[in-house]
């Protein structure tokens, strides 16, 4: 079996297939280079040798101060052309694309080089790679959750981190100039995700070409200083957000020019807009089907002249002029003052200095979010009669007088009240403060809109009634829906980054190597259903046995005899229904030693979404001849030999992982899942042997659903590079270093007398480890004139074992041979369990008494915790071991809370 550890992680061009579904819009077009060597492979960017390219391309100008042609290297260069050949290769090595590459033994899903290159001495790094050097860039603290078994990825704020090389774009333009909008768009992303501003122009410019975040994550380091992929992550999901806007200013710029209602001031504030709800402020008036505003109307009526003389020339405005009797709107003084005061009240809602100076009166005061039992739900709960069912109103006890600062508000408090109102159960309101409007009519009286004149008394109390209006019927609207969404948008980011953790756990839970398996679905009236595996997940023998009535010694046999005849050690039970039942019915019978000479142990396995999967096309297609129902026996016991491999085949929202899955935005929760299971598989890799279509569309770059949507110039540019393809396999491609390094990593086995043939051997690592003790990293990369971050990729791969996986230092599945129950618990008892899901209010511990229980987010205290958990929201994850106590066990409830004592390691 040859297994490839390169995946999806090096895929980043669009030779691969794309989600649908991936926003695209703001991506420039970039064409694709056909011209270069015949050794090159499909959409390779980095480690080209320059003389090569130069040669291929005679016509194309090139400055007088060009090096020559194949000019050897040499350790000092002038600095203009030390400037210019790093612009040059950056431009290649941003451009990195991977496709898959199948061989007769292994492939690289990288853009692969050749081994005939690798091996016979002509060297692919004359150049360094695409992870050159930079101004030595400051690693952060390692101090944040998960980290590939990497060196410190750090914390998206990178404020303190000296000043980084942005990469150079391909294209002439900047993203930033194709938005068309008055912001800086590094700048305000910058604000936005709190990240340094260099880091986030390479961000852009690295997701501009289609580079994948696993990908940048491994292979670019030094460029993102150091963040991990939920960092980046965030970072591009700001960037998405920003893109959104301005597309949409865009568009509803387009409309307002055809419906000839753009002026100059439309189009200004339309451009000034970060956010969707800045939009909607500014197109509210105009959006097709509303009524026209007051402003609008009065506008028609062309009293804004008057709004305006009376606060540039307030002396002068007499609005006894502006009366025309015959006219509605106009016919008396009362209804011109009423015209003017609606004008200036728009006005001043669309003042971009008062709105701020609101903001801060706002966030200086106790701005509260408040939710009460609804009067619909109140009414329905009393009629009684009715034969439609009423509203569960108990289920949002907690929030039916509740009150709390919009500072303090927890997230999961956020997304249960919003739930309660969409159910509507719930009245909800923000409330702020009376002395707010107060500060805010005395400083736009006497501040801001202050007339630049004398300006009378009937004259100020206009002024006075516009800005009560604007507060009260424009600006305070405007500033509660902004808390909803700021805090809606917080909480839903905080769940989503909640499934991203969780799902990564479950998914890199160390695999059950070499074991025959028994997968059992447990059941009562339709049996256990039963499912043995060979050690490679092959399927041996289904069955099913009935083991809670009146036969279960006749079926104890059955299954003695099955278990014999598979020399089956171990047994997977699925949680589901009957578990408990199930579970003391092996238990017993390990107990009295019925599988002598067996030693047989046992787990219990989540089965969330099995049930899905067995009747999915996928699961048909793997299986046309089981019933669906063995198709879950199978499942379960596939999720304790290879977590990743099966549990990439469900969607990963049905895995059983973190909570208000429904309440929050599902196209963001699908791309952030759909991300970290690509990302996972990129870093563990595939054994083509024996993987699923569904892993393998992962591994290709895109997730379960997208792999179909090749584009065209993707097929065209293949078929053009396959004749250039090496068929044979190259040892490297076994390893983490990247196909674009790989003329670094054969020059460092040179420098220290290593070859391939040692790759993974102890004498290989002893002679890298000594190598680096004795030069040093830092002075080993400037000789072989690459990164320190590339460099020590390299260290690691040629280091690592044969077979290494990065999942084996994680958690596995607890194999035991008795049970509690729930009854035997009592308050004080000290026990050991392992986290089966995370929640916003605290985890869940199953410790083996068919039961989970909560341990409290209060009771997750940061010195109860390791050091590299403690900047972690919530800081457990599915997978990990605990030790708690016993708080409190309601035996009537079925529930049991826990607190945690630490976790173990």
């Amino acid at each position: 079996m040859i297994r490839s550890c390169k995946l999806s992680l090096c895929l980043s061009r669009s030779g691969c297939p794309v989600s649908e579904e991936e926003p695209e819009e703001w991506l420039p077009e970039v064409k694709e280079k056909t011209k270069g060597r015949g050794r090159l492979k499909k959409d390779e960017a980095a480690e080209k040798k320059p003389a090569v390219k130069r040669a291929a391309k005679p016509k194309e100008p090139k400055p007088k101060a060009v090096r020559k042609p194949r000019a050897p290297r040499a350790t000092k260069v002038k600095k203009a052309v030390d400037e210019k050949k790093e612009d040059e290769k950056n431009e290649e090595n941003v451009s990195a694309a991977n496709c898959c590459v199948f061989q007769r033994q292994s492939f690289s899903m990288d853009q692969a080089f050749s081994i005939s290159t690798a091996t016979t001495g002509v060297l692919l790094g004359e150049e360094p790679s695409s992870s050159k050097p930079t101004s030595m860039v400051k690693k952060e603290e390692p101090e944040d959750d998960f980290t590939f078994d990497e060196p410190a990825q750090k914390k998206q704020k990178t404020i303190t981190a000296p000043q980084g090389r942005p990469i150079k774009l391909k294209s002439g333009n900047s993203l930033g100039d194709e938005l068309q909008m008055t912001w800086d768009l590094i700048k305000v992303l910058a604000e936005k995700s709190g990240v340094k501003e260099w880091v986030c122009s390479n961000i852009v410019n690295l997701l501009r070409d289609e580079n994948t975040i696993p990908f940048i994550v491994r292979y670019r380091k030094e460029l993102i200083n150091h963040m991990d992929a939920d960092a980046v992550r965030d970072v591009q999901l700001v960037l998405e957000e920003l893109c959104s806007v301005a597309k949409k200013s865009q568009s509803i710029t387009q409309t307002l020019k055809k419906e000839g209602v753009l002026t100059s001031e439309l189009e200004q504030a339309l451009q000034n807009c970060r956010s969707a709800d800045d939009l909607d402020h500014v197109y509210a008036p105009y959006k097709k089907g509303s009524k026209l505003t007051k402003a609008r109307r009065a506008k028609q009526l062309g009293l804004e002249a008057a709004a305006l003389a009376l606060l540039h020339s307030p002396q002068t405005l007499d609005l006894h002029s502006w009366i025309k009797p015959n006219t509605e709107g106009l016919s008396t003084l009362e209804e011109v003052s009423t015209g003017v005061e609606q004008i200036l009240a728009d006005m001043i809602a669309k003042d971009g200095e008062t709105l701020t100076y609101v903001r801060s009166l706002c966030d200086r005061s106790n701005v509260t979010l408040q939710s009460t039992v609804s009067k619909t739900a109140l009414k329905e709960q009393q009629q009684t009669d009715q034969k439609s069912k009423p509203k569960d109103i108990s289920k949002f006890s907690l929030y039916s007088e509740f009150s709390c600062n919009i500072q303090r508000i927890q997230h999961h408090q956020t997304l249960a009240i919003n739930r309660g109102e969409n159910l509507k159960i719930l009245s909800v309101k923000v409330n702020i403060p009376d002395w707010v409007k107060t500060d805010f009519c005395r400083w736009c009286v006497s501040v801001r809109w202050r007339p630049q004149g004398f300006a009378r008394p009937e004259l100020m109390k206009i002024l006075n009634a516009a800005v009560e209006d604007s507060y009260k019927r424009l600006i305070m609207p405007l500033l509660c829906r902004g808390y909803r969404t700021k805090l809606t948008t917080s909480a839903e980011k905080e769940s989503i980054a909640m499934f991203v953790r969780n799902l990564r756990q479950r998914l890199l839970m160390c695999p059950v190597r070499g074991r025959v398996i028994l997968g059992v679905d447990p059941g009562y009236r339709h049996g256990c259903k039963l499912a043995i595996l060979s050690p490679t997940s092959q399927i041996l023998h289904t069955d099913v046995v009935y083991l809670h009535g009146s036969g279960r010694n006749r079926e104890a046999d059955k299954l003695r005899h099955l278990m014999l005849e598979y020399s089956c050690q171990t047994v997977v039970i699925g949680n589901g229904t009957a578990c408990r039942e199930t579970e003391a019915f092996f238990a017993d019978l390990i107990k009295n030693g019925f599988f002598r000479p067996l030693d047989v142990s046992y787990c219990i396995t989540s089965e969330a979404g099995a049930s899905i999967y067995s009747v999915s096309p996928e699961a048909v297609k793997e299986m046309p001849d089981l019933d669906p129902n063995l198709r879950s026996a199978v499942s379960i016991g596939r999720r304790v030999q290879d977590p990743l491999a099966e549990l990439v085949k469900i969607a990963p929202k049905h895995i059983g992982i973190g909570t208000y899955q429904h309440d929050v935005s599902q196209s963001l929760l699908k791309a952030a899942l759909d991300g970290v299971v690509q990302e996972c598989v990129s870093f563990v890799g595939v054994d083509i042997n024996i993987c699923s279509e569904t892993l393998m569309s992962y591994g290709s770059g895109g997730s379960a659903d997208s792999t179909a949507a090749v584009k065209p110039a993707a097929k065209k540019s293949k078929a053009k590079t396959s004749s250039s393809i090496s068929n044979h396999p190259n040892p490297l491609d076994q390893t983490c270093i990247h196909p674009e390094s790989y003329g670094i990593a054969m020059r460092f086995l040179s420098q220290i007398g290593g070859s391939l043939d040692q790759l993974g051997s102890a004498e290989l690592r002893q002679q890298v480890e000594s190598s680096v003790r004795r030069s040093g990293l830092e002075a080993l990369a400037q000789y072989l004139n690459t990164s320190a971050e590339t460099l020590q990729l390299i260290v690691d791969g040629l280091t690592q074992p044969p077979g290494f996986d990065i999942r084996q230092d994680f958690e596995q599945a607890d194999f035991k041979q008795g049970i509690v129950s729930m009854g035997d618990l009592h308050e004080g008892m000290v026990l050991t369990g392992r986290v089966e899901n995370t929640a916003l209010f605290g985890a869940f511990v199953d410790i083996g008494v068919g039961r989970s229980g909560l341990i409290p987010k209060r009771y997750i205290t940061l010195e109860k915790l390791p050091v590299d958990k403690r900047r972690r929201s919530l800081a457990l994850g599915p997978g990990e071991r605990v030790e708690v106590r016993v708080m409190d066990v309601d035996l009537q409830r079925n529930r049991i809370c826990l607190d945690l004592i630490r976790v173990l390691r």
